[in-house]
């Protein structure tokens, strides 16, 4: 498998929190890749729900899933830094953005901070399919969604059976 496709997120305890940490190094300038994960003509290719605001911090979100998978939420942009750093909350996660240059391309780090430990190998498998659609909308390529069931599967095995506790909502086609 490719390194986008390859199940690579990585959990850490932060606190009483839990981290999913995702590590993408892209063929794109930095301003491109910004682009695709500020704009909502790319946001609605590969994020989870339509994402309705402004990007500035302190601005509220409002974030409408297309497909009933979930309730609406609400959250908060707390860093806006073009081209290098977006961080907002999504509920009550908390999910952050960095690009770093890297020759002709960038380094996206992805992050997402939870409360519960038990969510982890779920939410990491949804964030590592969405990451997937994201590189491919980037590249140009196929931007269908790869199957999410062999990723949770993955994150299960690796992240262990505390993090295994919670499966997909209610309403998600694989639940």
């Amino acid at each position: 498998m490719s390194t986008t496709t390859q199940p690579d997120g990585r959990l850490e305890q932060v606190g009483d929190r839990w981290r999913l940490r995702f590590v993408r190094r892209l063929s794109h300038p930095p301003e491109k890749v910004w682009r695709a994960i500020t704009e909502f003509e790319h946001l609605e290719v590969w994020f989870p729900a339509n994402v309705h605001g402004d990007r500035a911090e302190g601005a509220a979100l409002h974030f409408v899933f297309r497909e009933n998978e979930g309730p609406d939420m609400d959250g908060e942009v707390l860093v806006y830094e073009p081209p290098r750093v977006f961080e907002f909350t999504w509920g009550e996660d908390l999910l952050r953005f960095e690009l770093e240059p890297d020759g002709e391309g960038t380094v996206l780090t992805f992050t997402d901070t939870i409360d519960e430990q038990g969510r982890a190998a779920r939410d990491g498998g949804g964030w590592h399919v969405c990451l997937a659609v994201l590189v491919a909308h980037l590249d140009g390529g196929d931007e269908t969604q790869p199957p999410w069931r062999p990723v949770y599967e993955h994150y299960q095995e690796v992240f262990g059976p505390d993090a295994s506790t919670i499966g997909p909502p209610e309403g998600h086609p694989e639940g």
